[in-house]
């Protein structure tokens, strides 16, 4: 049963984790654009290795988690560790992503200090 497991937990997180990266890296872009006056080249940088830490943290963690699972033994006990586990990683989800808000929000400030 834990095979079977593992096997849908993986899929949910790979498709989530791709998902809400694409559309970080997408609409994050604009925000991002804003805080650094315009500078196409350094928002473009940053947005790459924005995505790119995301998209290793979360599926490192992801992999992880596995091997955190107790033996399975029936549906309910593959469900309810599913369940479990796709919920740790849509609240790391969230809060890598108000970290990395506020992180840009940060730089994008001192960058207004420094250049008014």
């Amino acid at each position: 049963m834990n095979i079977l497991a593992y096997l849908i937990y993986l899929s949910i997180t790979w498709v989530i984790t791709v998902q809400v990266g694409w559309r970080f890296y997408r609409n994050g872009r604009i925000f991002i654009l804003h805080f650094f006056n315009g500078d196409v080249q350094t928002t473009d940088a940053i947005n790459r290795i924005l995505l790119t830490g995301y998209y290793l943290l979360n599926l490192g963690y992801a992999t992880l988690m596995i091997s955190s699972w107790e033996p399975l033994h029936s549906w309910i006990d593959v469900m309810e560790s599913v369940t479990r586990m796709c919920g740790r990683i849509m609240l790391t989800l969230g809060i890598i992503h108000c970290m990395n808000m506020l992180g840009i929000y940060l730089l994008g400030k001192r960058n207004f200090h420094l250049h008014k």
